[in-house]
């Protein structure tokens, strides 16, 4: 989700960031993870991070933005927070409230006028012409993406992929993902992440991009310059809940009820 928001941060970094300085730049702008062993904690907990200001500046932002579509909160009055006063949980349960009452049409819709409302005017446009649907455009997001997403979704790396018979580096591989270990919800993974950020890379921006989340270990892979699939089509419309994990599983139903109509 948060990818596409970023892309103003990427239009202005194409100026100042050659493809062959991603390692530089991953180091300024890492996420950094406080377990002791450096890597993402085994499934089933979940990874302690140390987060910077870059970090709770994008959570504020998009939580802020979010919170004019979220449902109330519960408490009858809550001041107003600033950008820095959000945490990842708290910009992850403002996400469980624009799902509320919403269908999953709507919360898309509702992530969709997020991102662009996160864009400078003209965005798309000018995105298509630095970034025509190549090669090289898919590698270069694919580079920019490790570091500008790692607040969202935690430590990935860029990996070789295969697009219409050609090999290319234009995969991402994210090796736990922060956002669906800290929702546990499948719903919120497919209908505030995975599809707006699909639909707005491949239609509004004009680069295609599927993403490919693995629910057993909360991995996901993104390959840029691929066509996602069509919704039905997509093995994760037919997932069911984390039934354990969940706040708002069915245990009763084989999909994920969010994930429905």
């Amino acid at each position: 989700m948060v990818a596409l928001g970023l892309q103003s941060t990427h239009l202005a970094a194409t100026q100042q960031f050659p493809i062959g300085r991603q390692r530089g730049l991953g180091n300024v702008l890492r996420c950094g993870i406080a377990e002791p062993s450096g890597e993402p904690a085994p499934l089933g907990q979940k990874t302690k991070y140390n987060d910077g200001l870059f970090e709770k500046a994008f959570m504020g932002l998009f939580a802020r933005k979010m919170e004019k579509f979220a449902a109330a909160p519960k408490a009858e009055t809550v001041p107003r927070k600033g950008v820095f006063d959000y945490d990842y949980e708290s910009f992850v349960e403002v996400s469980k409230r624009v799902m509320q009452g919403r269908s999953r049409l709507q919360q898309q819709h509702v992530v969709r006028q997020v991102l662009l409302s996160m864009l400078p005017p003209g965005a798309p446009a000018q995105f298509r012409k630095l970034f025509p649907p190549t090669q090289w455009a898919a590698e270069f997001n694919a580079v920019l993406t490790v570091p500008f997403f790692n607040w969202l979704v935690g430590p990935s790396e860029v990996v070789e992929v295969e697009v219409n018979g050609v090999k290319q580096k234009s995969g991402v591989h994210i090796k736990k993902c922060r956002y669906l270990e800290n929702s546990g919800c499948v719903g919120m993974c497919v209908n505030m992440c995975k599809i707006p950020t699909q639909d707005f890379f491949t239609n509004e921006f004009g680069l295609p991009l599927t993403m490919t989340p693995n629910f057993e270990d909360m991995s996901c892979e993104m390959v840029y310059g691929q066509a996602p699939p069509a919704f039905q089509d997509d093995p994760a419309s037919k997932q069911p809940c984390f039934a354990e994990i969940c706040s708002m599983a069915n245990s009763n139903s084989t999909v994920c009820p969010k994930l429905q109509a």
